[in-house]
């Protein structure tokens, strides 16, 4: 087990190359140190990934929020970073799709991945508590939570735009959508 690494205050994206996650990057918000490291070590992110999973079968957009949820914030894992590790997992015989509905493919856990958990249990422990105790060290947590929201809705319209066209109510709609929550927050 590595000790996580923590970031300056400036969004950085670092790209790592080799070993079983080449080519993934980190984007990392806020946190305590200097800088340079990465937030994961290598094979870290894909077994979070994987528990994940094991919890309930989940889409790759799922994962991105639920670990920068888990993390408060201090780290948000882009989609050149989780669909790559999907892949792997999938490779190696840990995960499946187990439905693919609008284009999203809704990823399950195999009898394989559940071994692979249960042998690096310790390590996964180990890992989703500094997790947590990573989250609960944030005291600006509720500006990040503002700031995680518009990024979901950003990704949401991303997604939703790349699954095809929409018709011209369809638009209306994600537009009326978008105007009102801009207007319910402002009232807040």
């Amino acid at each position: 087990m590595h000790p996580f690494h923590h970031h300056g205050r400036c969004d950085r994206r670092r790209f790592h190359r080799g070993g079983p996650q080449a080519g993934h990057h980190h984007h990392h918000r806020g946190g305590r140190g200097g800088s340079g490291g990465r937030f994961f070590e290598t094979g870290d992110l894909r077994l979070v990934v994987l528990r994940l999973i094991a919890e309930r079968p989940r889409h790759g957009y799922e994962l991105i929020k639920a670990i920068e949820e888990r993390l408060a914030g201090t780290y948000s894992p882009s989609p050149g970073v989780i669909y790559p590790n999907l892949t792997l997992l999938e490779e190696l015989g840990q995960i499946t799709v187990a439905s693919t509905e609008g284009g999203r493919k809704l990823y399950a856990v195999t009898p394989e991945g559940e071994r692979v958990l249960e042998a690096a249990q310790p390590e996964v422990e180990a890992l989703f508590a500094r997790m947590d105790a990573t989250a609960a060290d944030r005291p600006d947590g509720a500006g990040l939570q503002a700031m995680r929201a518009m990024q979901n809705l950003k990704m949401a319209l991303r997604l939703r735009l790349s699954r095809g066209a929409l018709s011209e109510e369809q638009m209306r709609r994600i537009v009326a959508l978008i105007d009102e929550a801009a207007v319910q927050v402002e009232r807040v």
